[in-house]
Parts: structure tokens; sequence; C-alpha cells
């Protein structure tokens, strides 16, 4: 075994420079957090009218394999705990093109990921105070995240503690209410509460087989980010102990959160009835009798959007520093020192330059036609985001062939047929891409990114 295989887990600082101040309840709220976003609050009636209640089984279809996934990397990170991201295991099992590939498209995305959310909350924000600018509110909101992600890693773990109780007590909040809706018989709009408003005249595809496969890609958006707990490793006390519980629990909170808050929704309106573009979560309050529901909603997701960016400040802090780390030669990230910790063990040069990079989004979304083209940027990340996911799968397969392997680590049941399947789901979500009017251009750009920059990266580290 390495010298790392044997690294002390509960040390408060581990080898790489990082410090352990992540708990285990910090962790399993960031796995929350990360997963559950404004797709859930705001997006449930569109996605729950494509389909019906069969979307229910696409969520746990879906919600199996990012499980997979998350088990494929919890066992590579549980045998070397000091990694600070997945990333990392491409680079050694795929070697240095792909690395490199990963690793710059995985920040990029992330990027775009935190441009996308931060502009969110200006929109948000604006429900209550439509005078203020949006670029001032952005600009606002990102400094004082980026303080929260500068000053200590626990500080950044009970931050996101907090957005993700929030998003929890109203999803519990929702489910009760549908309970009590359909205990009680209560008169809707549109009849009466009840489970019959699922079961009644169900059908697998009722509008179209197309239509249900076209929910695979919404659906996957919704898990998007999943990963970021193991991006936490590093930082977390005890985290052979924590990591495996964590991953262990994530089809737990599937089920009880995206799972419970739907079947709910459809208890109380029958699913063909249900408003597409308001969100049931403010209906369903709004029905019983909390008058100032949309703007509790509207709370709720401007801390799903706050809290994903902060997470999105928390991970491309880290994975540039890791570029930094691994580009030793580079003049510019020399010059930034972005390969740097603070005396508190935190990547503060690559938080702030992240941060800054996020920031041009405040003045892209004022210029007309860039914005155009800034949404399809974003869509495109996460074309690429799929490509990272199989790339980590393949690490994986190599991993396990290779003299590091822990058999009696975090290990991934029956890998052998359950990794390739995962590959193949990925490849049929990246198809998905293709079918809806609003990604498909956004698929293109990012099949020609992962073709172009694929073919660079490994040219490069090849010569």
């Amino acid at each position: 075994m390495s010298q790392k295989q044997h690294h002390k887990d509960d040390d408060n600082q581990t080898e790489n420079g990082m410090v352990r101040g992540l708990q285990n309840r910090h962790v399993q709220l960031i796995a929350i957090a990360g997963t559950i976003g404004t797709g859930l609050f705001l997006g449930a009636g569109r996605s729950l009218s494509l389909t019906g209640p069969s979307i229910i089984l696409v969520y746990i279809l879906t919600g199996i394999f990012m499980y997979l996934m998350m088990r494929a990397i919890g066992e590579m990170l549980y045998m070397d705990p000091d990694q600070h991201t997945f990333i990392n295991f491409i680079t050694k099992y795929l070697g240095k093109g792909w690395g490199f590939f990963s690793g710059w498209s995985y920040w990029v995305s992330l990027i775009f990921l935190g441009m996308a959310e931060i502009t969110a909350v200006s929109t948000y924000v604006q429900y209550w105070f439509p005078s203020w600018p949006a670029w001032q509110i952005q600009i606002v909101f990102l400094a004082l995240l980026s303080c929260v992600n500068l000053i200590a890693v626990k500080v950044f773990g009970e931050v996101e503690f907090w957005f993700g109780m929030i998003k929890i007590v109203t999803i519990l909040a929702l489910i009760a209410t549908g309970i009590f809706m359909v205990a009680t018989n209560f008169e809707t709009p549109a009849g009466h509460a009840s489970l019959a408003n699922i079961t009644h005249g169900f059908q697998m595809f009722p509008k179209g087989w197309v239509s249900f496969v076209m929910t695979f890609q919404m659906v996957f958006f919704a898990y998007q980010a999943i990963e970021f707990v193991g991006i936490t490793t590093s930082e977390t006390a005890n985290p052979r102990q924590v990591l495996p519980k964590a991953i262990k629990e994530i089809p737990i909170r599937i089920v009880i959160f995206y799972v419970g808050a739907l079947l709910a929704i459809m208890a109380i309106f029958p699913w063909q009835q249900l408003p597409v573009n308001k969100s049931p979560f403010v209906t369903v309050f709004q029905m019983v009798g909390i008058k100032w529901a949309a703007g509790l909603i509207n709370f709720v997701v401007l801390t799903a959007a706050a809290s994903s960016l902060n997470s999105t400040l928390y991970s491309t802090g880290r994975h540039l520093y890791q570029i930094a780390k691994e580009t030793p030669n580079s003049k510019v990230m020399n010059r930034l020192k972005l390969n740097s910790l603070s005396r508190m063990g935190i990547p503060s040069r690559a938080i702030i330059v992240s941060a800054i990079v996020v920031a041009v989004s405040a003045f892209i979304n004022i210029l007309p036609g860039v914005s155009d083209a800034f949404a399809l940027i974003t869509a495109s990340s996460s074309g690429v985001y799929i490509a990272i996911y199989i790339l980590t799968m393949l690490a994986h397969l190599k991993y396990r062939k290779s003299k590091e392997f822990m058999p009696d680590g975090f290990v991934m049941p029956a890998y052998k047929v359950l990794n390739p399947l995962t590959i193949v789901f990925f490849l049929f979500v990246f198809v998905c891409l293709f079918l809806q009017e609003s990604t498909y251009i956004g698929a293109i750009g990012a099949t020609i990114w992962i073709i172009l920059f694929g073919i660079y990266s490994n040219w490069k580290h090849n010569q």
C-alpha cells in the first residue's frame, strides 16, 4: 500500500495543504444542495406536462445511474482521499491529454454554470426590487459568496448547510401539504386532491415516446452537480467514514425529495391540468391559504441559485488550483500564484480569478446579441459535462485493473456490468440533447468542443 493509503483520516491537514474543516452534516447537505435546484421548484410543471406520472420512472432510472457514477468516484476517492478533485483520476488512469481536456472543460463548464446562476439570482431579487440594476445585484452577490469561500472551508460548509436546509424544509412542507390535502379530500380548482389523480388513465407514453425520451435530458440536468460531494473529500474530516455514508444516502434523498414532491403535486392536481408556466409549489401553497406563497417560493429559488453559485465558486477555485499545480511551467499561472494556498489552507487566488471570470456575465447580459451566444454556450456545457462523466467511468475501469485497487475499500458492485451500462446511459442522454429544439444547437456546440479540444489536448501532451 502507498503512503497515501496509510494516510490518517483524522488529520486536520492533508498532504496537499488543504484543511479538513467539513463535517458529516456539511457533506450531506452539500450533496443535497448540489442536486436539488430551480429545476424542481420552477420547472416541475413543465416536466410533468411532457409525460405525466411516468416521469417518476425517469427520475428513478436517472438517479440509479447517477448513483453508480458516484460509487465509481467514491471508490477512487476512498483509495486516495487527499485528492481535491475526481478529475485527477482521469489524468492518472487515462493520461495527461484527457486529464488536461477534463480539467479545463470542467472548469469552463462550471464557470458557465456560475454565470447562469448569477443571472438567475438577479432575476429573483428583481421580483421584490424591480428598479435595481441586474448587474449591480450580480456583483454584490458574487462578492458576498466569494468572501464566504475565502474565509475558511468551515464557513462555506455552514452557509451551504443552511441553504440546503431551506430547500429541504420547503419540499417536506409540500409533501406534508399533499398528504393533508389527500387525507381531507381537499377541494381544488381541478376537482379533489386524491391518489386517483396519479393512477387514473395511466399511460407510459401519454404524449408519445419522443416526449418521454426528451424528459431524460431535463431530468439529467436536474441531477447535474451531484458530483460536488466528491470534490469535498480532501477537506472532510474522516473522509473514509463520511464519503461512503454520503454516497449511500443519495438514492434515499432522490426518492424522498424528487419523487415525493412530484407525487404530492400530481395527487393534488391531475397532471393534465397542471399550470405549465407557473411553479406548482406556488399554486399548492396558495390553495392552502398562504397568500404570500409566490414570495416564499421566490425566496427558496433565490437560495437555491445562491447555493449553486456558492458551490460553483468552491469547485471552480479547487479545479483552477489543480490545473495550476499540473502546469508548473505556465507563466500566467505562476504570475497569478494560482497554485498557492492561503494561511487557512484555501486556494484563495484561484477562487478570486474564477469569481472575476463569472462576473463577466454581469456585463455580457447587458449587451444585445451576445446574451444569445451566452445561452448557447451554457447549453453546450451540459454536453461537455456528459463527456467528463464518461471519462470518469473509463478512468474507474482502468483503476480496477491497476495495482492501486483496494479490494477492501468502498468497492463499486458488479462494476464489469454496471460501469459500461452507465456509460451507455450517458451516451443515450447525449443523443437526447439533439431531440429538443432548445438543446440541439448546444449539443452541436458540445460535440465540436469535445472533438477539437480533445484532439488538441492529446496532441499537446503527446509531443
